[in-house]
């Protein structure tokens, strides 16, 4: 599943504590880069990611994701992990469960798992052209309302330059975002933004943005309030560069502390991984049993 700039600060926005502290090293002048500078290096990080997504659909990978569910003082009550396999089936990509808690699944839930792709591969093998076409139209049109999303973001912050920063042998740029007063939003979802701010490192030669780390800072109220958010909810989430042409998620971390339909209160923890991503060749298809077969 790719989470592109657009997808993750609305994810974060419609979703999930603390913005990094730490002091980049080497620090900049804050003068040295404008706002309108910076605004224009959002605008195009944007759309760089925008490109990333799509190049994503080019590749397989491993999703293994662990859940931490916390009692009142964020200790950990209990946690369980899921792995999943992710394939591209007909333009789109479809996530395969292979594991619970590092142990592979039962030959029942493994068959089930088989079954699931199996009846995606045939209903996409028989669907009409129109329903394709509606199909991708679809998608397409999410996409770009994310890099509509990402555009307005540019304009819903006031932009500080903090400094530099060597992550993982790249020179990056260290800005924190604050939301600007008096913003009006244009998009139905950007109403989300004045309740988060957040830090994102930039890479500096390929103006590409390599972490996040948003902070709810105010209440947030999602879908007629049957969630609400608290102050302080967190996610960070960090990009690495693959087969020097993209750039794909590596981390996601999230802590959430929300009331579920007013009444119960939920304390949890996330920890994303990916890893394994292989380009996903034209010659390479799903075969029954959802075993990949390559010419």
């Amino acid at each position: 599943m790719k989470w592109p700039a657009a997808s993750l600060l609305l994810f974060a926005a419609m979703s999930w504590p603390a913005l990094a502290q730490s002091q980049p090293a080497g620090a900049l002048p804050a003068a040295s880069l404008s706002q309108d500078q910076i605004r224009d290096f959002i605008r195009e990080a944007a759309e760089k990611d925008m490109e990333n997504d799509k190049k994503q659909r080019d590749y397989t990978y491993i999703q293994r994701e662990e859940e931490h569910k916390l009692d009142g003082n964020n200790q950990v009550k209990s946690t369980e992990s899921r792995t999943y396999e992710i394939m591209v089936l007909y333009e789109e990509p479809v996530r395969k469960l292979i594991s619970r808690d590092d142990k592979p699944l039962s030959e029942s839930d493994a068959r089930k798992e088989d079954e699931k792709i199996q009846k995606i591969i045939e209903k996409r093998k028989n669907e009409s052209e129109s329903d394709r076409s509606k199909r991708l139209e679809k998608l397409d049109k999410d996409r770009e309302q994310g890099r509509q999303f990402v555009k307005e973001i540019a304009d819903a912050y006031n932009f500080r330059l903090v400094g530099e920063e060597n992550l993982d042998g790249r020179e990056t740029l260290v800005i924190d975002a604050e939301p600007r007063p008096g913003y009006e939003p244009h998009m139905k979802d950007a109403k989300f933004l004045p309740k988060f701010r957040f830090r994102v490192w930039m890479d500096r030669a390929e103006k590409q943005w390599v972490k996040l780390d948003l902070q709810c800072i105010d209440t947030v109220s999602v879908g007629l309030f049957l969630v609400r958010l608290h102050k302080g909810s967190n996610i960070q989430i960090e990009q690495t560069r693959v087969n020097d042409e993209v750039w794909l998620p590596r981390h996601v971390a999230l802590k959430l502390d929300a009331r579920l339909a007013l009444l119960k209160g939920l304390n949890m923890a996330e920890d994303v991984t990916y890893r394994d991503y292989r380009k996903f060749r034209t010659d390479t298809k799903i075969v029954p049993g959802g075993e990949v077969e390559t010419k």
